[in-house]
């Protein structure tokens, strides 16, 4: 039997998400106004913690539905069999994923709210995402966590500079492949050879 009740909850939970995204993409993150997000969605702002518990909650939400977005993308991936070459496929799909939203990148990799910190479900996911990347690093014989580290601090860095100095650009993003190459020669394959 279907619980309509439940079903309008989640429908306007979801159509607070999609209004919040709205105003975060045009406002940015630290610009999310309760007042505003109620007007939008038809709500006193009171009434939105009836469908979540704080503007936090709200963050937290988004989180989850970023990373899941994060993670199902990954999952479509259909990887090379080459290991360096999915290496490259993961690299690229996460730095377009971190570049084409930048309220979504701020929200995911950076800490822009002060105060906000994720859930333990909301960051299980993020894990999740995470942990294929390691599978991805593995299969081109990276396992030490500093060389983990440094790969994560080189594709990261590509991506921010990117998003800082020329959002919907490629300066820094088309240097994606090379970045890899430098990487694997110090950390990758060939190293493990000698």
């Amino acid at each position: 039997m279907r619980d309509r009740r439940a079903e309008r909850f989640e429908a306007t939970q979801q159509e607070i998400l999609d209004v919040a995204w709205g105003l975060v993409r045009a406002d940015g993150l630290a610009g999310l106004s309760m007042r505003e997000l109620g007007a939008r969605v038809g709500l006193r702002a009171q009434s939105l913690y009836v469908y979540f518990p704080s503007k936090h909650a709200i963050y937290d939400a988004m989180f989850l539905e970023a990373n899941r977005e994060l993670l199902d993308r990954r999952l479509s991936l259909d990887l090379d069999d080459d290991p360096v070459i999915a290496l490259r496929q993961s690299a690229r799909q996460f730095v377009d994923f971190c570049t084409e939203d930048l309220a979504r990148y701020q929200l995911l990799f950076q800490r822009t709210i002060p105060g906000f910190e994720p859930s333990e479900e909301s960051y299980a996911v993020a894990r999740e995402v995470l942990d294929g990347g390691r599978r991805v690093l593995a299969g081109v014989g990276v396992t030490e966590s500093a060389d983990v580290d440094l790969y994560t601090g080189l594709i990261s860095g590509l991506v921010a500079q990117q998003n800082a100095n020329e959002p919907g650009g490629d300066r820094w993003t088309r240097q994606l492949d090379r970045a890899i190459d430098m990487y694997l020669a110090e950390v990758g394959p060939r190293r493990l050879t000698h």
